[in-house]
């Protein structure tokens, strides 16, 4: 007898045998009890779920001599009309694939012959399967008879592409979506086959096949047979993470662990294996997504038993996901998930699966910008030691904290105030007494003061009385935008004005007080104040504070004062002259604060610390706008 392949073998022949489709079944086999039967059904799904196969059994079902419509047991599969439906050799069981049909005029002489009644059957039943190939014409051509067909037909269309169906066809069908089959139910159905055919194979290498499926179970089961075929009806779970193309769980967990830990050469040298094993990239690079994502499901607190992989391996990953921390895990994925393009369509996919590795290496190394701002150690960004430093202004760093020890006399007097050329230097926090295992404190990174304002502790801290109502509304706002808290704690003072329930805020330079009054134009600062000291709150932008003069000019001061010179010169002894040359040089002095106001602001200061730079060159949008003139 010539040999038939399992994924044909066992095709369900009932709506009992139809895996993962439950609700599709008791949808179907409810219609049928109830004679509630639609002109037109649309299944859809991926591919190897059952559409097509559904679609015969409700074929069967609805003509079955036994059973039939009005009845629950049916189909049979021992009557003729079974029996001739499953061989494809029914008259009134129309099965046709919709890519040969795709012509508007095979359409049309299909629907004509649709209006004459059935043979023998009680309904005649057209399959049309892939009916998204079909024709923008074709598809005009079914509507009428789809609308209004005869009482004796009934439409079963079938599709993997259910967006290029058109509406007009969905809106008279009845739609049902065949879901992925789970990896566990999936493995429980090949074990199902495996006892059935006598064919010797361990749970770890049916879930690596169930895995490998993707949802779809005439994959698994082809992938069964093909691997029962190489071992002899034998199938091991090493041979089968061999040929099922890179799942290799021993290489995805030396590779999570290497690139973990930054190990550029041991994520080189891992990507090298896959090349010199032959393994596909795609395939490869698709199943330690997988693998990522049922490390990053364990790290949430899942089970070991959650995750589609033998419990030893689960156990493993289990141990190897908390050491490497949720946020480092969330970040790998989204890179990886962002290479996955390239290394689809590169003609070099092994190059383009060892970029992508060696680039998630490189994740571990990096830095929050918030860490180092705040004068942090620089440890990795999202790791799993300690807990992250809070920016100074966080809703956590605004709010007041517990008593504590009262500070020496000399620590609460106010610091001189500097000169205009000496920069201030913001001192160091009191280092926290150090427990048993505790980490030695790292020095924050110095910020330079502006010119304006040299007291280094936040201003809200020095506030009195109306302190607690500035720091409610500076934890409101911080908590709607915390770039717009840090300009309010540090580049604006802040008033209370308990008699019109009003907070005065004047800006300390052009530069917040840009970014302040868009702010309070969109309502953000009132709704903030509203919230946080309650109804009848408002906020009032006052002007910015004019730029403080310098003590002694720098060298741009003196090149702006020799060019205002040289044009008076220019311009001979003419009064209209002489008030140019004074409004130019006014107007190039006011442009000169303003770019120092940029090149000492804390924030430009405070970065230039971290990263050891220096401001170069420096232009205002008038500037650039006179430029282009």
């Amino acid at each position: 007898m010539t040999y038939q392949v399992l994924a044909r073998k066992w095709r369900p022949q009932d709506f009992a045998s139809l895996v993962g489709q439950q609700a599709v079944v008791t949808a179907l086999t409810n219609a049928i009890a109830e004679g509630r039967i639609a002109q037109a059904y649309l299944f859809s799904g991926i591919r190897g779920v059952g559409k097509t196969t559904a679609a015969r059994v409700f074929a069967k079902a609805l003509n079955c001599e036994k059973f039939g419509v009005g009845s629950r047991g049916g189909p049979c599969n021992e009557c003729r009309t079974c029996q001739d439906i499953t061989a494809g050799s029914d008259l009134d069981v129309l099965e046709i694939d919709a890519a040969t049909y795709s012509k508007v005029e095979q359409v049309r002489e299909l629907a004509e012959s649709l209006k004459y009644g059935p043979a023998r059957d009680r309904y005649k039943v057209v399959v049309l399967d892939e009916v998204h190939r079909l024709s923008r014409q074709a598809f005009d051509a079914l509507l009428k008879i789809i609308e209004e067909p005869p009482p004796h037909l009934v439409f079963l269309f079938a599709t993997t592409e259910i967006d290029a169906v058109p509406a007009t066809i969905l809106s008279r069908c009845q739609e049902f979506h065949f879901r992925r089959v789970g990896t566990e139910e999936l493995a429980g159905h090949l074990r199902a086959i495996a006892d059935a055919e006598s064919i010797r194979a361990s749970d770890g290498a049916l879930a690596l096949i169930a895995r490998a499926g993707e949802g779809s179970v005439r994959d698994a089961v082809a992938i069964l047979d093909q691997l029962a075929t190489f071992g002899g009806g034998t199938v091991e779970e090493g041979e089968a993470a061999r040929l099922l193309g890179g799942i290799d769980l021993a290489l995805f967990h030396e590779l999570l662990s290497g690139i973990g830990a930054g190990d550029a050469p041991a994520v080189s040298a891992l990507a090298r294996r896959v090349e010199e094993n032959g393994w596909d990239p795609r395939q490869v690079h698709a199943n330690f997504l997988a693998y990522c994502r049922d490390a990053l499901h364990l790290v949430l607190g899942g089970a070991d038993g959650s995750v589609a992989l033998p419990a030893d391996e689960s156990a493993r990953l289990g141990e190897l996901a908390r050491g490497i921390g949720y946020e480092n895990l969330l970040r790998l994925l989204h890179q990886l998930l962002g290479s996955e393009t390239s290394i689809r369509r590169s003609d070099a996919g092994a190059l383009a699966l060892e970029i992508a590795w060696l680039r998630a290496a490189e994740l571990p190394k990096l830095v929050a910008i918030e860490e180092l701002l705040a004068g942090g150690s620089g440890g990795p960004a999202g790791g799993p030691s300690g807990p992250r430093r809070v920016s100074p202004t966080s809703p956590a760093a605004l709010a007041p904290s517990a008593p504590s020890a009262p500070a020496a006399p000399a620590a609460r007097s106010a610091p001189a105030k500097p000169s205009a050329t000496t920069p201030s230097v913001a001192p160091a926090p009191p280092a926290p007494p150090a427990g048993p295992g505790a980490a030695a404190p790292v020095a924050p990174v110095p910020v330079p003061a502006s010119r304006e304002e040299s007291d280094p502790a936040p201003r809200l801290r020095a506030m009195p009385a109306s302190g607690q109502e500035l720091t409610a509304f500076v934890q409101e706002v911080s908590r709607r935008k915390a770039n717009l808290a840090g300009l309010l704690d540090g580049l604006a003072s802040l008033d209370w004005r308990a008699d019109e329930r009003t907070i005065a805020i004047t800006p300390h330079d052009t530069l917040s007080s840009g970014s302040l009054g868009r702010a309070a134009k969109s309502g953000l600062l009132d709704e903030a104040a509203v919230t946080a000291l309650g109804a009848g709150a408002t906020v009032r932008l006052l002007p910015a504070k004019p730029p403080a003069r310098r003590d002694s000019p720098t060298d741009a001061d003196r090149s702006a004062g020799a060019n205002v010179a040289e044009g008076s010169r220019r311009a001979g002894s003419s009064g209209v002259s002489d008030a140019r040359a004074e409004e130019s040089a006014e107007s190039d002095e006011a442009r000169q604060a303003q770019r120092d106001d940029v090149r000492e602001h804390p924030i430009v200061q405070s970065v230039l610390s971290v990263f050891g730079g220096e401001v170069r060159d420096l232009s205002l949008f008038e500037d650039d706008e006179e430029s282009n003139r």
